[in-house]
């Protein structure tokens, strides 16, 4: 095995929109494991929006990062070496890891990998925190009922294609908004959304909702935030229900600009906006990847992941999470299984 390791280290803080320099890949020498702990060889990285706040020097429900330190995210990777007796060699995992080769994991806080159920990098999406995300932000905070309308915004990402999939599971007519037509073809040709909008070639968001869901919402999962958020609200419907999972549309912005208030339209429909953190539901974690593994396992379930290729290319993949460069998880291949 190789004694050489290569990091992905925060060089610098954005300004506005992150640009490769704010990054750097520095060799170091693998580490080694302690008790309790194993040497992972990183398969398949992660890279997600919620990153970008990371990158700040200010509070946010995820610690940011300083400069000068290693990168982190998801992983999945093949045990090298194991000072626990609960995981061998050889064995794949997933944790939190960094954007490196080699990484050391505590034993108690990476999950086994089962392949048997969907290629390792699906752990990294629909059988990952994506996942989980998507299911308790509909099921617990949406409550969807039969009949009900559902947008989802961010819709061909990795958590909003979840979540209509898990939303026409219960029985509800479901909107997507993606930004292109071969991701709103893959909504509804692929995953069975009622209906999908491409914001990037639509004048009139207004319109548009209301062609397709002419019934008003009743449940909006929010993961852009900006136009399309103000759009929908002025169609929610009678005790309407919204999960806010992210903000992707402001996540550049130097100062989040003010336009037209929405809060008062709320008030006539009595409607909850409820942010979601899905690291509230932790302690249901095991119901969520036992329901999804099913689905998965039995193809009731759909994933897809754009796999970048090379962990020199990981800063690329994460910029391009903002150009929306992926449909469905956005992960970074680093290693495969017959490499030394």
């Amino acid at each position: 095995m190789t004694t050489t390791n290569r990091e992905w280290i925060l060089a610098e803080r954005p300004r506005g929109e992150p640009d490769p320099g704010c990054f750097d890949l520095r060799e170091t020498t693998v580490p080694d494991p302690g008790p309790g702990e194993l040497l992972v060889r990183t398969r398949f990285l992660s890279v997600d929006p919620y990153m970008r706040g990371r990158m700040r020097d200010a509070e946010s429900y995820a610690e940011p990062w300083d400069v000068g330190d290693a990168l982190k995210g998801g992983v999945v990777g093949e045990v090298v070496e194991s000072v626990s007796d609960v995981y061998d060699a050889g064995d794949l995992v997933t944790g939190e890891g960094t954007w490196s080769d080699y990484a050391v994991l505590d034993a108690d806080d990476v999950a086994p990998v089962d392949p048997s159920v969907a290629p390792p990098e699906a752990h990294l999406g629909a059988l990952g925190m994506p996942g989980r995300t998507a299911y308790f932000g509909l099921l617990e905070i949406g409550e969807p009922k039969p009949g009900d309308t559902v947008v989802v915004s961010g819709a061909a990402g990795a958590v909003g294609s979840v979540v209509g999939q898990i939303a026409k599971r219960n029985g509800c007519r479901v909107v997507g908004f993606a930004g292109s037509d071969e991701k709103t073809a893959w909504l509804t040709e692929d995953l069975g959304f009622d209906a999908a909008i491409n914001y990037k070639t639509t004048d009139d968001y207004h319109a548009a909702l209301d062609s397709a869901a002419p019934d008003g919402v009743d449940v909006y999962f929010d993961n852009v935030g900006g136009p399309i958020t103000d759009a929908v609200f002025t169609e929610l419907n009678l005790d309407a229900r919204v999960a806010v999972c992210g903000q992707i549309a402001h996540y550049n912005a130097e100062e989040v600009p003010t336009g037209p208030r929405k809060l008062p339209g709320l008030i006539p429909v009595r409607a909850r906006v409820e942010g979601l953190l899905v690291t509230d539901f932790a302690s249901r974690f095991g119901e969520a990847s036992e329901r999804l593994g099913r689905w998965v396992a039995s193809g009731e379930l759909d994933h897809r992941e754009t796999i970048v290729e090379g962990l020199a290319n990981a800063p690329d993949a994460f910029l391009g999470l903002f150009d929306g460069d992926n449909i469905g998880k956005q992960v970074v291949r680093v290693s495969t299984a017959n490499e030394e």
